[in-house]
């Protein structure tokens, strides 16, 4: 079976996503290409996000990304301290149980977490 270890997206300030994931996700940065105006970010499990610039973004994000996080509730929690804001609270949805946030650059961002999606 083939593992996906790369996934790229479009963004409107390579800089301002790379902060964005590494403040609110816990991404590294694993190394950046400045004058391709690219960040690699790298999650604990080794995949890697690559955040790049482009004044050509589409229309449409056309991905929605989900992480794995410890406890739904507890990063909720965490985040919306830090002034975060939500699509919407923990809550069972067609995909589990999780909550979304939207990236700078209006991506999708779903959390889930292993317990909470047992109990559905």
């Amino acid at each position: 079976m083939a593992k996906l270890d790369h996934l790229a997206i479009v963004v409107g300030n390579y800089r301002a996503s790379r902060d964005w994931y590494v403040q609110h996700l816990g991404l590294k940065v694993e190394f950046e290409i400045p004058e391709r105006k690219t960040a690699a970010l790298q999650d604990d499990s080794g995949l890697t996000l690559f955040v790049s610039e482009s004044e050509e973004r589409p229309a449409a994000r056309s991905c929605t990304l989900y992480f794995q996080v410890a406890s739904v509730t507890a990063t909720h929690r965490e985040l919306t301290a830090r002034g975060v804001r939500f699509v919407h609270e923990p809550r069972k949805e067609y995909w589990g149980y999780g909550t979304e946030l939207l990236d700078p650059d209006g991506y999708a961002i779903r959390l889930w977490d292993e317990a909470s999606m047992r109990q559905g």
